[in-house]
């Protein structure tokens, strides 16, 4: 017998923790998962799964009022808080009892409450320790709110999905994704939206004319931008109005401040102190390519060690992290061709290297670009445009990148990663058959290069 209670103890039962712990006890491992809060972590109960729900219901109203273009006339419209936050409740209960079952069928065992390392074997949960061969540091993140006067005030992406009613008026703080996204659902269902960045131009990371076009396309939508503009403090009146103060001299009486300015590793508390565990300057776990930290019996993926903080790579590294310990393979998990989505209003989705990124590590790079009215939108005359992107080493003729901003842009995405992580060409695409009329069809008709690097 063993001298631990477990081969593996996860702490976290988001989706890196819950794969890694399934397919360990798929393979013959006795296994244990620490939970605080709610099976399937962020992702299910306040990430992907709601924020995906909450922008197909902000979707409707533009619906709505491009119906009359297709000859439809709805009646009064009218819509109602409330039953989309009961509705999106029940559906996260349903997966939290989905995850429930899938851990107890693979023979996991559930143990409610917080985790503390006491040592590189040995966890502490309330009053209770556990001991294990190896253990897994599957946290993730938590929202980080700056230290502004009046931030109290405000709320994170958490609260966003639990509020009571809808505020009139909002202001979103923040650049990143989760911030452009909250933008388009609060915008969608009616409230008056004021993004703030401190920056030139938000999303940064992502290409360029990506970047550059949708802050072009949110105005269209109603949505206020505020560029290089940042919060210094927020003042609470009687009546709760929020007022906001910019360091461009403004104010903004809103409902509601919500920051989205980032998230960092929910390390505290974990006792890492007791271990050798390292944490980066940006606070994240330190990890060889095998997930291990320097103290050999802990490892550690997803969110809590970034610098890739999405559910299908914490998924992929859960899986190889079981199958390579107790599956006896050796696997490693490729980040090179990651399909990115940013469910904004229009939506916006990239695979592979930018223009900016391509044009260091390559010599000679061709860049194929067309920009267009999407063809649903041309009877109900809405003013909003499509645009679509390759990038091409002109060497090997190898695609670097595939962008986009327009309807669906996730789903097309999704197809070109798997283009792309074949080692799709230029040719390849070019003798690609379409499927007319759609969207995606304009990747495999851009035929002249915009630009070519280096000519």
């Amino acid at each position: 017998m063993s001298q631990y209670d477990y081969d593996l103890l996860v702490i976290g039962a988001g989706s890196g923790g819950v794969r890694a712990s399934r397919f360990a006890a798929q393979f013959g491992a006795r296994v244990g998962i620490i939970e605080e809060r709610y099976l399937g972590g962020t992702c299910v109960n306040v990430g992907c799964v709601p924020k995906k729900l909450f922008v197909f219901a902000s979707h409707y109203r533009e619906t709505f009022h491009a119906a009359p273009g297709y000859g439809w006339h709805a009646g009064a419209i009218k819509f109602d808080w409330q039953e989309l936050r009961a509705n999106k409740d029940r559906e996260i209960e349903r997966l939290n009892q989905v995850y429930d079952k899938l851990l107890n069928t693979a023979g996991v065992e559930i143990i409610n409450g917080t985790g503390s390392l006491v040592d590189g074997h040995t966890v502490a949960v309330g009053e209770n320790t556990y001991t294990a061969e190896r253990i897994l540091i599957a946290v993730g993140g938590w929202p980080w709110m700056p230290e502004v006067p009046g931030v109290e005030h405000a709320i994170s992406s958490n609260e966003a999905f639990y509020l009571d009613s809808l505020p009139e008026r909002i202001v979103i703080v923040g650049g990143g994704y989760i911030a452009v996204e909250f933008a388009g659902i609060f915008n969608g269902l009616g409230v008056e939206t004021h993004l703030c960045y401190r920056g030139e131009l938000f999303l940064r990371g992502f290409d360029e004319d990506l970047r550059t076009h949708l802050a072009q396309e949110l105005p269209k939508k109603g949505i206020h931008l505020h560029f290089n503009t940042d919060i210094t403090r927020i003042e609470k009146n009687a009546d709760d109005v929020l007022t906001v103060h910019t360091d461009q001299g403004n104010t903004l009486s809103v409902g509601q401040v919500m920051y989205a300015t980032g998230r960092k590793p929910k390390t505290d508390g974990l006792g890492l102190e007791n271990t050798a565990v390292r944490l980066s300057d940006a606070g994240r776990i330190q990890v060889n390519e095998e997930f291990q930290t320097d103290e050999p019996s802990i490892y550690a993926l997803g969110d809590v060690t970034g610098p890739d903080e999405l559910t299908p790579v914490a998924l992929a590294q859960g899986m190889a992290l079981a199958r390579n310990l107790f599956g006896g393979m050796n696997e490693r998990v490729d980040y090179r061709h990651i399909p990115t989505a940013v469910f904004s209003q229009p939506p916006m989705a990239s695979c592979g290297l930018t223009e900016e990124e391509a044009r260091k590590e390559c010599v000679h790079v061709d860049i194929y670009r067309g920009a267009f009215r999407p063809m649903q939108y041309t009877l109900p005359d809405l003013d909003e445009r499509a645009l679509v992107k390759l990038i091409v080493d002109r060497d090997t003729d190898r695609v670097l990148g595939c962008h986009m901003v327009g309807p669906e842009a996730g789903e097309i995405m999704q197809g070109l990663g798997v283009a792309m992580t074949a080692g799709a060409t230029k040719a390849d695409f070019d003798r690609t058959i379409g499927i007319h009329p759609t969207l995606a069809e304009e990747f495999v008709t851009l035929r002249q290069p915009v630009a070519r690097v280096n000519e």
